[in-house]
């Protein structure tokens, strides 16, 4: 047996631990447990949940980010998922990263369609409020059928850009009846070769010469922005010029379906219902939340709505507008947060 196969043994072995099974009867519980074991007993958690999703939060995203690689040790990487936060603060007028925005919404869409049983995410992402305009992927395949015209179109609602030739995530080009993506969540570009309006030819390519490599079965493209601009979000910004005229800039190009950087700022007024991620496990399966140093956790929460207050006070003498009164926030207090959830136990360690 390889030491891989050695590690996965262990997390069935664990999931009959008692510790486990008190806290998985409770409402909220606690258990004991030295950091360097955290993997290995969210492992055995998993393997007692198997129609349930274990979320997991962390006091940061690093953390987040390395308590994942380690899950990799004891459960399959399709059975652990990433859910990070974006790396920009409110009313910043820049965007947060393609990849990021990308594997957010790969998260959100398996969570509907190729259940992970746990997800991992920092706390500032598990308290982000989602954009309600999430769009499921384009799935291509080889001999399937695609309007040329609409998928260039729903590239660009998309947010991805029309350069001349791709070379970075979040860009396509069209030559003639090849259309170049470099999706959101892929580590290489693609390429789809049409004749007519059937996908002849489906592959990767290398952008340093832009020859075409290694054929592919299927693809699916997920958007490269959060914030997509449809007829309900361009008419609540058409809303906002007259009520909150210290933004008609942004207003103007929202409410004119225009695509520009920092537009996700935006988020809070335009394009949410306050769902959070784990509204959006809830209503897709049983869950429990397992909380990772949970004081430490709270205290970064708290930060956190500070900071996004500071910032809308700073701001709001630039913009004429009352300091006191209320910004809509991108995120949850962490107390709300804890007293709304429907997870079925809270378990921190």
């Amino acid at each position: 047996m390889t030491s891989l196969g050695a590690l996965n043994e262990l997390a069935p072995t664990l999931s009959f631990e008692p510790a486990l099974s008190a806290a998985l009867g409770e409402q909220s519980a606690s258990i004991i447990c030295a950091d360097h074991a955290w993997a290995l007993l969210l492992a055995g958690l998993a393997q007692r949940t198997d129609d349930e999703i274990v979320v997991v939060a962390t006091p940061t995203g690093m953390m987040a980010g390395q308590l994942r690689d380690d899950l990799l040790a004891f459960l399959p990487e399709r059975d652990v998922a990433l859910f990070p936060a974006w790396e920009t603060l409110p009313f910043e007028r820049v965007s947060p990263n393609c990849e990021t925005m990308g594997k957010r919404l790969e998260v959100l869409w398996r969570i509907k369609n190729d259940r992970p049983k746990i997800i991992v995410t920092g706390v500032r992402a598990l308290l982000q409020h989602l954009s309600n305009t999430v769009s499921p992927p384009l799935e291509i395949a080889p001999k399937s059928q695609l309007d040329t015209e609409e998928l260039v179109a729903t590239l660009a609602k998309f947010g991805y850009r029309r350069e001349e030739i791709v070379e970075h995530r979040g860009e396509f080009a069209r030559r003639g009846s090849i259309i170049d993506v470099f999706p959101s969540t892929a580590d290489t570009p693609i390429r789809i070769d049409l004749w007519g309006d059937e996908v002849d030819r489906l592959t990767t390519f290398n952008v340093n010469d832009q020859r075409s490599t290694d054929d592919l079965t299927s693809v699916r493209i997920f958007p490269a922005r959060e914030l997509i601009i449809d007829e309900a979000v361009a008419k609540k910004a058409q809303g906002l010029i007259a009520k909150e005229p210290w933004g008609q800039e942004n207003w103007d190009r929202i409410s004119q379906s225009m695509t520009f950087d920092g537009m996700e700022s935006w988020l809070p007024w335009v394009a949410t219902d306050d769902e959070v991620l784990t509204d959006v496990c809830s209503q897709s399966s049983p869950m429990h939340i397992v909380l990772i140093e949970p004081r430490r956790m709270r205290d970064r929460a708290r930060d956190l709505i500070a900071e996004e207050d500071d910032l809308a006070r700073a701001l709001a003498s630039t913009w004429s507008r009352d300091p006191e009164q209320k910004y809509p926030r991108l995120h949850s207090e962490i107390d709300a947060f804890l007293e709304s959830t429907s997870a079925r136990s809270i378990i921190s360690l």
